[in-house]
C-alpha cells in the first residue's frame, strides 16, 4: 500500500497547476496555448478513475485523447522518424505536460498496487493506456528513457504479454523502451519468465524474439570491427564478470523446449499459392514506413476478427467490400508475415551460437534438424526470389534498414556463417550423397577422413538431391557483381572451410567452380566493393591454401600477363582487405617447397613464382607493418600483424631472419624515417603478447589456420622483443640508440 500512495500522490501533484486554475482563465489559457483541451480532459480523466469506478467514463475520455494523439503518432512514423520536437507534435507535448504518462502508468499498475480495486480495468482499456503510451514514447522527446528508468513499470508490462488480447500492444511498447534503457534488464526478474515463454503461441514467441534479441545482444556502441583492440582488452580486464546480455543468454536456455520452438519457427513451411507482385511490393514499403513486425499482427487480427463477425453476411457481388480482410488477402502478405517472423528467431538463434553456451546450442540445433529444415525451405521460401540488394552491406548491424525479404536472406547466412564456423557439425550442411563424395575425395588422395566427417550422425543431415552449402554455392554464382548478399554468401561458405584445412573440403568446392567464380569477381566482373571482395580473397585464401591442384586451377584461368596484373592491382589495393589471401600464397609456397620434389610445378604457377622472389615477400612485409599500430590496431586488421609474423616464421624457420630484419632497417634509412618502422612492429608484438597469450580460442584459430604450432608463434615473438642488442634475431639489435623508443608504454592504459 505505501508504494500505491506514493504513486497516486506524485500523480495528484502533477495536476496541481492544472486543477487549481479557475476554469476561465484555463479555458483561455487553453485557446491560446492550442492545448485542444487536453488539460481538461486529463482533469475528467483523473476524476473518473477513482478506485471505485466503473471506467465507462474514463475509457470514453481516454479514447478522446487517443484521436488527438494518435494523429501526430502517424505524421512520426511516415516522416522517417524524424527527431521529435515539442513544436512538431504539441498535443502529445501537452499531455505529457500535465501529467498524462504519469497517470496512465499509474492506471495501469494500480492492480498490483492494492487490492481495492473494483472492478478491474478491461482488456480494452488496457489496450489503449498501451497504445497512448507508445505513441508518447515516438513522439515526445524522454518520455521512453522516463519509462525505461523504471524497472518496476518494465517487469510490470511483462506481465501484460499473458493476456492475448494486450499482447501485441504491450509487445510494441516493451520493444520501444528496452532499446533505450541505459542498463540492460535481466530476463530472470521477469516473474515467471519459463511459464510466460511456454504460454505463447508460435506468432507470440516470434514476436517475443523481437525482444529478446535487446536482452542478448551486446549493447551497440558502434561496428565490432572498428573498436580497437586496445580499449577492448582495458574494457574486459575492467569487467571481468559475464555481462548481462550473457547472463540473459544462459537463462533462456534454461527455459524447457524453447530452442526447439524456435526450430519449429524458423523451418515450418508457408503454403506457395502465387500473389500479386505489385501488392507484395507495396507491403514491404509499409513494412519499412512503420518499422515494425507488430503492424501485420495488427492487420492479420483485423482480419481474423472481422472474419468471425461477419460469417453471416452474404457473399454476392453486392456485398463484396465487405468480405473479410483474410479472404482478400493475397497469398503474399502471409509470406511476408512468415518471414518477418523467421528474420526474429535466425537473429535470436544467431546470438545464441556466437555466445558462450555455443557448443550446447549446437547440440540442440542439430538434434532438432534446424538445417536440414531451412534446406527444405530454401527453394520455396528463403531463396524462392531474386530480391535486389544494390545498397551497402546489410545486416552487419541487426537494425539493418532493408526490406523484409533482404533482412531474412542476410539473417539466414548470418546463422549460416556462425553455425559453419570452426565446428564439426558443418557437415550437417551436406546431404548424404555429398558426405560419400568426400569419402571418396579422401579415399582417391589416399588421405584419412577428417574425424568430424566420420563422426557426423547421417541422420542429422540435409535431405534431398542437394544440401544446404551446395544450393548456396548456386545462387552465389547468380549475384550480380556488386550485390551486398556476395559478401554475406561469401563469409558462409568460408566458415565452412575455416579451421584446420580439409583437402576434400577444398576439392568438394573447387569441382563446383567456386574458384573459378571467385577469379571472375576480382578480375572481370568490375566489382567495386570493397566489402565484397575482402570476403572473396579471405574464401579464395582458405579454398587454395596448401591444395596444388587449386594453384593450377588458378593458374587456368589467370592465363595472360594482363589478368595477373589486374588481380595484383586488386590485392595491393587494400592490404588489409587481402592479407589473409597473401598469409595463404606464403604459407603454401612454404608447404610446397619443402615437400614437391617437382620444381617445374612452382614455377609454372604465376602466383606462387610471383611470392617466391624475396623482393615481393618483403614489398608485402614492409606496407603490412607499416598500415598498422597499437592504437589502431581492430578486429579487421590485427590479421595484417599476423600475417607479417607469418613471414618471419617462416624466414625464422630457414634461417634468414636476420635477413628479413636488415632489410627492414634499410627501407627505415632509404625512405629517411630510421627506427620509425622497428619501433612500431616491436610496440606491436608487445601488444600482440599481451592479446594472445591470454585467449585460447585466438591462439587455437592461429594455430589451426597456419598449421604453425602456437609455441612456435609464441618463441618467435620472444625472439625479435628480445633484450640483447647482440642477437641477430632481436629487433632491438636493428634500431640505432639516437632512434630508440622503447621506453614508452602504450599498454598501460
Amino acid at each position: 500500500m505505501q508504494e500505491f500512495d506514493r504513486l497516486y500522490v506524485l500523480c495528484n501533484l502533477a495536476f496541481i497547476f492544472c486543477f487549481q486554475l479557475p476554469e476561465a482563465l484555463l479555458q483561455e489559457r487553453d485557446k491560446r496555448a492550442k492545448w485542444h483541451g487536453i488539460p481538461v480532459l486529463l482533469q475528467e480523466l483523473y476524476e473518473s478513475s477513482h478506485l471505485n469506478s466503473d471506467f465507462t467514463r474514463t475509457h470514453t475520455v481516454l479514447k478522446e485523447l487517443s484521436s488527438l494523439l494518435s494523429m501526430e503518432a502517424m505524421s512520426f512514423v511516415t516522416e522517417d522518424r524524424k527527431t521529435a520536437q515539442e513544436s512538431t507534435f504539441p498535443n502529445t507535448y501537452t499531455f505529457d505536460l500535465f501529467g498524462g504518462v504519469d497517470l496512465l502508468v499509474e492506471l495501469l499498475m494500480r492492480p498490483t498496487l492494492t487490492t481495492l480495486q473494483k472492478p478491474k480495468m478491461n482488456d480494452d482499456l488496457v489496450k489503449d493506456c498501451l497504445s497512448v503510451l507508445y505513441n508518447c514514447c515516438i513522439c515526445t522527446e524522454g518520455v521512453t528513457k522516463i519509462l525505461a528508468s523504471r524497472d518496476d513499470f518494465v517487469l510490470f508490462l511483462f506481465t501484460l504479454m499473458t493476456n492475448k488480447k494486450t499482447f501485441l500492444q504491450t509487445a510494441t511498447l516493451i520493444e520501444d523502451i528496452l532499446g533505450v534503457k541505459k542498463e540492460m534488464i535481466q530476463l530472470e526478474w521477469i516473474p515467471n519468465l519459463s511459464g510466460l515463454v511456454q504460454s505463447f503461441d508460435q506468432q507470440q514467441l516470434a514476436n517475443f524474439c523481437r525482444i529478446l534479441s535487446v536482452t542478448i545482444s551486446e549493447p551497440d556502441v558502434g561496428n565490432d570491427d572498428k573498436h580497437t583492440l586496445l580499449a577492448k582488452n582495458a574494457q574486459q580486464k575492467r569487467n571481468t564478470s559475464p555481462s548481462r546480455a550473457e547472463v540473459n543468454q544462459v537463462t533462456l536456455l534454461n527455459i524447457p523446449g524453447f530452442i526447439e520452438r524456435l526450430c519449429k519457427l524458423a523451418t515450418r513451411k508457408v503454403s506457395e499459392a502465387t500473389g500479386t507482385s505489385n501488392f507484395l511490393q507495396e507491403l514491404e514499403e509499409w513494412y519499412t514506413w512503420l518499422d515494425n513486425t507488430l503492424v501485420l499482427d495488427a492487420l492479420m487480427q483485423i482480419a481474423t476478427d472481422e472474419a468471425e463477425h461477419s460469417s453471416t453476411e452474404s457473399s454476392d457481388e453486392s456485398t463484396l467490400a465487405t468480405i473479410p480482410l483474410r479472404h482478400r488477402l493475397p497469398q503474399s502478405m502471409k509470406i511476408v508475415h512468415e518471414i518477418m517472423y523467421k528474420v526474429e528467431v535466425l537473429y535470436v538463434l544467431c546470438v545464441l551460437l556466437m555466445g558462450r553456451q555455443r557448443n550446447q546450442v549446437h547440440k540442440m540445433l542439430a538434434e532438432f534438424r534446424l538445417i536440414p529444415g531451412l534446406n527444405n525451405l530454401f527453394d520455396k521460401l528463403i531463396w524462392r526470389k531474386y530480391t535486389t540488394s544494390n545498397h551497402v552491406v546489410h545486416g552487419q548491424n541487426e537494425n539493418c534498414d532493408c526490406s523484409p525479404e533482404i533482412s531474412f536472406k542476410i539473417q539466414f547466412l548470418r546463422l549460416l556463417q556462425s553455425f559453419s564456423d570452426h565446428h564439426e557439425n558443418k557437415y550437417l550442411l551436406l546431404n548424404a550423397q555429398e558426405l560419400n563424395e568426400l569419402s571418396a575425395i579422401s579415399l582417391k588422395a589416399n588421405i584419412p577422413e577428417v574425424e568430424a566427417l566420420v563422426n557426423t550422425d547421417r541422420s542429422l543431415v540435409c535431405d534431398g538431391k542437394k544440401g544446404l552449402l551446395t544450393r548456396l554455392l548456386t545462387i552465389m554464382k547468380r549475384e550480380p557483381p556488386d550485390s551486398s548478399f556476395r559478401f554475406w554468401q561469401a563469409r558462409a561458405v568460408e566458415s565452412f572451410l575455416r579451421g584446420a584445412t580439409s583437402y576434400a573440403d577444398q576439392m568438394f568446392l573447387l569441382k563446383r567452380g567456386l574458384l573459378e567464380h571467385i577469379l571472375f569477381c576480382i578480375i572481370d566482373s568490375g566489382c567495386k566493393s570493397r566489402d565484397v571482395l575482402q570476403s572473396y580473397f579471405d574464401l579464395l585464401g582458405e579454398l587454395m591454401k596448401f591444395n596444388i591442384d587449386a594453384f593450377k586451377r588458378f593458374n587456368k584461368y589467370v592465363n595472360t600477363e594482363e589478368k595477373f596484373q589486374v588481380f595484383l592491382t586488386q590485392i595491393n589495393s587494400s592490404l588489409v582487405d587481402s592479407n589473409m589471401l597473401v598469409r595463404c600464397i606464403v604459407l603454401s609456397l612454404d608447404r610446397f617447397e619443402s615437400q614437391t620434389e617437382d620444381v617445374k610445378v612452382l614455377s609454372e604457377c604465376c602466383l606462387l613464382s610471383y611470392m617466391a622472389r624475396v623482393e615481393n615477400r618483403l614489398s608485402f612485409l614492409f606496407r603490412l607493418v607499416n598500415i598498422i599500430n597499437v592504437q589502431t590496431l581492430t578486429q579487421e586488421n590485427v590479421s595484417c600483424l599476423n600475417t607479417s609474423l607469418v613471414i618471419l616464421m617462416l624466414a625464422r624457420r630457414r634461417g634468414k631472419l636476420p635477413f628479413y630484419l636488415n632489410a627492414l632497417r634499410e627501407k627505415e634509412y632509404a625512405e629517411k624515417y630510421p627506427g620509425c618502422l622497428l619501433n612500431n612492429f616491436h610496440n606491436l608484438l608487445r601488444f600482440w603478447q599481451h592479446h594472445y597469450l591470454n585467449k585460447d580460442k585466438d591462439s587455437t584459430c592461429l594455430e589451426n589456420s597456419s598449421c604453425i604450432p602456437f609455441s612456435f608463434w609464441k618463441e618467435t615473438v620472444s625472439v625479435l622483443l628480445g633484450e640483447d642488442r647482440t642477437s641477430p634475431c632481436a629487433i632491438i639489435g636493428y634500431i640505432d640508440e639516437p632512434y630508440m623508443e622503447l621506453d614508452r608504454d602504450l599498454l598501460e592504459d
